[in-house]
């Protein structure tokens, strides 16, 4: 793939294949990703990559404790709710998938098995659990660079046909994680990245999330114009 077509042909994947991914290939993108820019190439970040029986465990650890009501406990940081524009475009995209899904908003079941889909980091045969170091933590760099690694990293699954998607859920409960996939104690987790082959068939696949204009986002200065 050229970069452009990358870049404009990713979505965010939410429904895939049964099918193993090589580890071969997910260390050849995880290299990749690699290469992203960190603020003094500090290059904070670490991977845990889990398939198979530890992944299972903790797919069932996460929904058991969701289900049982069990507070949250993401180790870094979450903020504030959502508000105002950035609260609309959380909504706006909820409305996209439900609709592709075919869910309707009185349909109780159906909504909550969409949300435990995330904390079964949507039952994709790998989960790219990303951390950074515990020395770095409370940097605001930190958390910038390991964005940049996670975006080059979907980026560079996607060259290579394979789907992913960026998320929180899957690491909501991080006693389930940290035990399940062996996380050291110098590692704070930071996201959880679901990744496998896409399956086409699979409605919410189909959507792309709506973009800001370069007129909204962007400020020029001393152009001239």
């Amino acid at each position: 793939m050229q970069f452009d077509d990358v870049i404009l042909g990713r979505r965010s994947i939410r429904g895939y294949k049964p099918d193993p991914v090589p580890r071969a290939l997910i260390e050849e993108i995880i290299g990749l990703a690699m290469r992203a820019p960190s603020s003094m190439n500090t290059q904070p970040w670490n991977f845990y990559i889990v398939t198979g029986q530890p992944l299972e465990r903790i797919r069932a650890g996460n929904t058991e404790r969701t289900l049982a009501g069990v507070p949250q406990s993401r180790e870094f940081r979450t903020g504030q709710t959502f508000a105002g524009q950035h609260r609309d475009r959380q909504v706006g995209v909820a409305k996209q998938l439900f609709s592709a899904m075919g869910i309707e908003r009185e349909d109780k079941d159906a909504r909550q098995d969409w949300v435990l889909r995330g904390f079964r980091q949507f039952d994709a045969p790998v989960c790219v659990i990303v951390t950074y170091d515990r020395v770095l933590d409370g940097s605001d760099d930190t958390p910038f660079d390991c964005g940049a690694v996670a975006t080059a990293l979907v980026n560079a699954a996607w060259s290579r046909g394979l789907g992913a998607v960026i998320n929180s859920q899957g690491i909501m409960q991080s006693p389930v994680v940290r035990e399940h996939a062996g996380i050291a104690d110098d590692q704070v987790i930071m996201k959880s990245i679901a990744l496998g082959w896409p399956d086409e068939s699979f409605p919410a696949n189909a959507v792309v999330s709506e973009r800001k204009s370069v007129a909204e986002a962007a400020v020029f200065v001393g152009f001239g114009d």
